[in-house]
C-alpha cells in the first residue's frame, strides 16, 4: 500500500477549490476616467476599447519619424485611450464624421473622434476612433 501525501489531499479537496473560486470572483477596483478640469466622469473601464500595440515609429510616415537611425528604442506607452461612442459626445450625436471631443461640463477639449479611424501614438490603427488624451483626463480607482 502506498503512502498518501497530506499536501496532495488539501490541494485537491472541494473546500480548497471553493476558496479559489471565491478569490477569483472578488470585486476588482473599477477604473473611471474624469475630466481634469471639472472632474466630471467621462468614461469607465468597460467603455475602453482595447487595441493591439503597434510596431511603433516604423508605422508612421517617414516625415513623422525621429532621427534615431532604426535603433531598437523602447516604445512609449499610448498617450491616449480609445472608448466606444457615448451620449455625452455631442458632435457624435449630431452626426459629424470627425470632430473634437469636449467635456459636456466645462467644454475642455478631451480628445478627438473619427469614424474612419486614426492612428494611436503606439502605431496601431483604431477604427472607429473615439480618442481621449490621457493628459486631459484623470484615472480614478473606485
Amino acid at each position: 500500500m502506498s503512502a498518501v501525501n497530506v499536501s496532495d489531499i488539501s490541494t485537491h479537496s472541494p473546500t480548497a477549490t471553493a476558496n479559489n473560486l471565491e478569490a477569483d470572483t472578488s470585486p476588482r477596483p473599477q477604473i473611471i476616467y474624469r475630466c481634469k478640469r471639472c472632474r466630471r466622469i467621462v468614461a469607465a473601464q468597460e467603455n475602453v476599447v482595447i487595441h493591439d500595440r503597434g510596431e511603433g515609429e516604423k508605422c508612421f510616415k517617414w516625415k513623422k519619424r525621429s532621427n534615431s537611425c532604426g535603433a531598437d528604442v523602447e516604445q512609449p506607452e499610448c498617450s491616449s485611450i480609445f472608448v466606444e461612442p457615448m451620449k455625452w459626445m455631442q458632435p457624435v450625436q449630431e452626426g459629424f464624421v470627425e470632430e473634437k471631443l469636449q467635456c459636456i461640463g466645462c467644454m475642455a477639449r478631451l480628445g478627438y473622434f473619427n469614424w474612419a479611424g486614426m492612428q494611436c501614438s503606439c502605431g496601431a490603427w483604431v477604427n472607429p476612433a473615439f480618442q481621449l488624451h490621457k493628459s486631459r483626463i484623470d484615472e480614478c480607482r473606485m
